[in-house]
Formats: C-alpha cells, sequence, structure tokens
C-alpha cells in the first residue's frame, strides 16, 4: 500500500470516528438508557468509590498472611580479647550469630483477619454500588424533570400560537362591530402571560441540562437532546410490597453494607476472644566462628498475654461494636422499608391520574373547547368563556404531563431502594 493511499485510509478511518462521537454526542440525553450508560464511565465519584472497592479487595491476601520473617545478626568479641582493631567482619570477628525468626499468630487468628478484611471488601462493595444507585436515581430524576419542562415549553409555544389565532378571530369581530375591543387586549394579556410563562420555563430548562451535564462529567454547555421519551412503568403486579421488599432485603446497597459491617464486627469480636491466647516466634540461630559454622541454635519466644483488664475491655467493646451494627442494620432496614412503601403508594396516583386525564378530563376539555371556539364565532358565548375552555384544555394536559413526570421520579425512588431497575 503506497503512502498516499494509507494516509487516505487514516482521515476516512478518523472521520468516521469523528462522525460516529458526534452522532452519539448528538443523540445523548433523547432517553435515560443513554445518559445511564454514559454515567457508567465518565462519573468520577462513581469510578472513585469501585477504586475504592477494588483497594479494599486487595487488603484480603495481606491481612491473612504470615508476617514477613526477620534475621538479627549479632558479632561478638570484635576485637578478639583485644589482639585486632574492632572489625565487623564474620571471619575476623570472635563469633558471629545469625538469627532467623518467624513470628507465629495463635491457630485461627490470620483466618479472622482475612475474614475481617473480605467484610470489609464487601462493604465498599456495596458502597459501590449504593454510589452508582444513587447516582442513578439523580440521573433518572432529571430526566424525568427535563421532559417535564420541554414538554410544558412545547405546551406554551401551541397555547401561544393558539391565542395568536384567538387574537384574530377577535380582531376580525372587533373590526365587524361584533365584539368589543376588550376581546383583543386579553388576548393580547394572555400572549404575554404565556411568553413570560416560556422565560420561566426556558431558563429552567437550562439549569436541568446544567445539572445532567455535571452529572455525566461533561461541561455545563454540552449540547443534549430534548428527552424523547421516557421509560415504560412496570406492570402493576411488579409493584407488590411482599415481593418487593424480600428483594429490598437481598439487594439494597445500604442494607446490603450494614450486614458487612455485622460480619466485620462478628469476626472481630472472635479475634479479641481468641487473642486471650498466645502468639509465638520461632527461629533458628546458627553461630560462625571465623570461616565455619559449627554451633547452631533454636529459639522460641511466646508473648504472655497477662493484661486481662486490657483484653476484657477490648472484648466488651467488640460486644457493643456488635451490637451497634446490629441496630444500625435493623434502624435501616425499616428506614428503607418505610420509603418503599411510601414510593409504591405514590406512585399509584400518577397513573391513576395519567389514565383519568387521558380518556375523561383532555377529551373533555377538547370538546368544550371547540364548542365555546364555535359559540363565539357565532356571538352565541363571550370571550371569557373562551379563555375559560382554553384554559382547560391546558390545565389538563399540565395534569397529564406532570403525572408522567411524578410516576418517573417515584419509579427512580423506588430503584435506587432495590439497588437494581425493575
Amino acid at each position: 500500500m503506497s503512502l498516499a493511499r494509507a494516509c487516505a485510509l487514516w482521515l476516512l478511518l478518523a472521520s468516521c470516528a469523528i462522525a460516529s462521537a458526534q452522532a452519539q454526542d448528538a443523540s445523548l440525553g433523547g432517553s435515560v438508557e443513554g445518559l445511564l450508560e454514559f454515567a457508567r464511565g465518565s462519573n468520577p465519584e462513581y469510578a472513585a468509590m469501585r477504586h475504592e472497592a477494588d483497594a479494599a479487595g486487595e487488603r484480603i491476601t495481606p491481612a491473612g498472611a504470615l508476617p514477613d520473617p526477620r534475621l538479627r545478626t549479632e558479632w561478638m568479641d570484635i576485637t578478639r580479647q583485644g589482639e585486632q582493631n574492632p572489625s565487623l567482619l564474620p571471619s575476623r570477628a570472635g563469633s558471629t550469630k545469625y538469627t532467623l525468626m518467624q513470628d507465629l499468630p495463635w491457630y485461627g487468628k490470620r483466618d479472622l483477619k482475612r475474614q475481617i478484611a473480605e467484610s470489609e471488601a464487601e462493604a465498599a462493595q456495596g458502597r459501590a454500588r449504593g454510589s452508582w444507585a444513587e447516582l442513578a436515581a439523580r440521573i433518572k430524576s432529571a430526566h424525568a424533570e427535563l421532559y417535564y419542562v420541554d414538554r410544558n415549553e412545547r405546551l406554551a409555544r401551541e397555547i401561544l400560537d393558539l391565542m395568536g389565532r384567538l387574537e384574530k378571530i377577535a380582531r376580525a369581530r372587533y373590526g365587524s362591530g361584533l365584539a368589543a375591543q376588550q376581546d383583543v387586549i386579553r388576548a393580547q394579556v394572555e400572549q404575554t402571560g404565556m411568553a413570560s410563562e416560556l422565560i420561566r420555563l426556558e431558563n429552567e430548562h437550562h439549569h436541568l441540562r446544567t445539572r445532567i451535564n455535571a452529572l455525566l462529567a461533561r461541561s455545563p454547555g454540552a449540547a443534549l437532546a430534548d428527552p424523547e421519551r421516557l421509560r415504560p412503568l412496570p406492570a402493576p403486579a411488579k409493584l407488590d410490597y411482599a415481593a418487593l421488599e424480600a428483594r429490598v432485603r437481598e439487594r439494597n446497597p445500604q442494607l446490603f453494607v450494614e450486614e458487612a459491617r455485622i460480619k466485620s464486627a462478628e469476626k472481630s469480636r472472635d479475634l479479641a476472644y481468641r487473642n486471650r491466647y498466645p502468639d509465638f516466634t520461632f527461629g533458628v540461630a546458627p553461630t560462625q566462628t571465623q570461616s565455619s559454622f559449627n554451633d547452631w541454635g533454636v529459639m522460641i519466644e511466646v508473648n504472655i498475654p497477662l493484661q486481662q483488664g486490657s483484653r476484657r475491655a477490648q472484648e466488651r467493646e467488640s460486644e457493643a461494636m456488635l451490637a451497634a451494627a446490629l441496630s444500625r442494620k435493623e434502624a435501616a432496614a425499616n428506614q428503607v422499608l418505610a420509603e418503599l412503601a411510601e414510593n409504591l403508594s405514590a406512585i399509584d396516583a400518577p397513573r391513576r391520574t395519567e389514565t383519568l386525564t387521558a380518556s375523561s378530563l383532555l377529551p373533555q376539555a377538547e370538546l368544550s373547547f371547540r364548542s365555546a371556539l364555535a359559540g363565539y364565532e357565532n356571538g352565541k358565548v363571550d370571550f371569557a368563556t373562551l379563555l375559560e375552555a382554553q384554559k382547560q384544555i391546558r390545565l389538563a394536559r399540565q395534569n397529564e404531563i406532570k403525572a408522567q413526570a411524578e410516576a418517573q421520579l417515584r419509579l427512580a425512588e423506588i430503584e435506587k431502594l432495590l439497588g437494581e431497575d425493575l
């Protein structure tokens, strides 16, 4: 392949990669799934928690390992009874003693230390899972709020356009002497109010985009696509409290962390009681005289656990720490299950509200508006009645959008408690 063709191929591949990245960025924000996938690989807080969990996992092997052996060297009679200047060369000293020592904890202590490290590693993994559950819930909530603001912004523009058409109708009737000038003025006032509402929504839209970009570790002004859809709500059968309670007890990150702390406290208590027994140090000690080793010895060292008051205090401390861990888990379980019950109850209300609005309230409001518009054009209904009918449509559609967003917020909280998606 010639150099020119190679360069052309490289440029083509680079342009394809850039185009693919731009297309991905352009679609980012359309769905919450894309935001979550992006955040999983980019959020620095979640990355830090994963690294801390990895670090905790690496502490397991050292916790259960034997201590490093120690080597002691002793030079004796370095002046050869005054016959020479002091010398540390083994061949010139009177004798040189080497002692190689190894500490050996009492049976079972190393296993307990390793198990404590394993429990702490599990707690770190639970904290990482909790960090992701919290981050995912914040992203889901922000996306639902952005959807709510975006749809309200679209609705406001539609109503503003509608009020412009109503103003034209009022002007035409006023020009024909069939309506009062007050009708035109009220239409203009309504348009001004909607324009002000649009400014507020646009500002809130900007704030939500900035918040989402911060959660994704992107520049505050980075482009985000408008939300295209919300996630479908789970079927009511999947929101059964009894089934979800079992999943929460098993999968909730906070309860998982508390359970790991209980295991660590239990092993720490066992280790405190095991410290009643002594540890040993074994060693071998060859002695060098000039260039030969003719004297060998062995040694054993035992620490004597005489400080019983100190050890009993450590044992009572470990018992108290275990009781505290058990109480913390019970308190956390009560709080988590209360939040689960609250959110399960709260997700049902917006679901029913949305169904009622879409099937009944909104069609009735649209029918009322069409009837009022026809009546106004025929002079049978005044302009105030027409405006009231228009406001009923807007209120119904706002209630529908609010119910959709509220259900998504509750779903995000339930999934945060579960530690996983439903």
